[in-house]
């Protein structure tokens, strides 16, 4: 048995070397292919993973959405498996791999994704979510589609009938579940291969990427609604209901301003990703992925200004 485990970065120096230390350290007896796929870093990144013989394949930045840089990984793998890290996660235990690869025993396992969790640096509704999403217990047989890229992985020989869709501006994993279910694989969660996820993000951030996650989410499932009552209602129940673990974790007066912050910017973004009825645009997909004064090569005067303003 062989695996590739493939990395999409961007800039991600403060992170990198703690996720390529957890994979050295990874007691599974299979031999390990290490794949960055970075797009336009300009710090240290490629570096820091050249110090640790990771294969480096660039794509320019115009060219990335994350079903491209996977599919571009993939392809480049020589594994039979293929995990999927983001550049800013880290394994919590040496038996990650071990614990990811396990369940392909089984001949009709397309999917596995394992647990996430915060570190001291997220917010407190994030680490809520993660606690939603991926629960202590494990499934190894789920009946719905969700996963995540962050921490998951696949059988090379499906992606090699089902390449990740590269037009979704997010959810491409959920997508790509979502197919093989409908053709009767199955879709394993492990709770025991947790990684830790660091989310660093400015406000900004976190409303563009809920945004960008609900117009995927309406390529994926056509008929997905979310009306301004629905933002409404969301926003104030998940506040409440942040404020009240808070309190039990004696934590009220740290997150009292965080947590309505973090709420409102995470289902505006939604709300405001479902009304968009139009096609996304270059330069919408070059917000969405890159900061604002990152250009390309390939801008245009407007599109600069467009970006500057943005």
């Amino acid at each position: 048995m062989t695996c590739s485990v493939i990395i999409r970065a961007f800039n991600e120096e403060t992170h990198i070397k703690r996720l390529l230390e957890g994979i050295q350290k990874q007691s599974s007896s299979v031999a390990i292919e290490v794949i960055l796929v970075d797009s336009g870093s300009t710090d240290n990144t490629v570096n820091i993973a050249k110090d640790y013989g990771v294969k480096i394949i660039n794509i320019r930045p115009e060219e990335f959405s994350f079903g491209r840089a996977l599919n571009i990984g993939c392809e480049a793998a020589i594994g039979e498996f293929l995990i999927f890290a983001s550049a800013h996660v880290y394994p919590l235990y040496t038996d990650w791999i071990h614990r990811m690869l396990k369940p392909f025993e089984d001949a009709k396992i397309a999917l596995v994704y394992g647990r996430q969790v915060g570190d001291n640096s997220s917010k407190y509704s994030e680490k809520q979510l993660f606690k939603k999403w991926f629960p202590e217990f494990s499934n190894p047989n789920q009946s719905h589609p969700f996963c995540n890229n962050a921490n998951a992985a696949i059988r090379k020989s499906l992606w090699l009938e089902l390449p990740y869709d590269e037009s979704l501006t997010g959810l491409e994993d959920l997508d790509w579940a979502n197919k093989v279910l409908k053709l009767g694989y199955i879709v394993s969660y492990d709770a025991k291969a947790t990684i830790v996820h660091v989310h660093e993000e400015t406000p900004k951030k976190i409303f563009n990427r809920y945004y960008r996650e609900a117009i995927a989410i309406k390529n994926i499932f056509p008929n997905q609604k979310f009306s301004f009552f629905d933002f409404i209602w969301l926003t104030i129940s998940h506040i409440m209901i942040d404020y009240g673990f808070a309190i039990k974790e004696q934590v009220f007066l740290k997150n009292i301003f965080e947590i309505p912050l973090f709420r409102v910017l995470q289902f505006w973004g939604t709300y405001k990703g479902h009304r968009l009825n139009q096609n996304i645009s270059y330069t919408l997909k070059k917000r969405f992925y890159y900061p604002k004064n990152f250009l390309f090569k390939s801008n245009t005067s407007e599109e600069i200004q467009e970006l500057i303003e943005y």
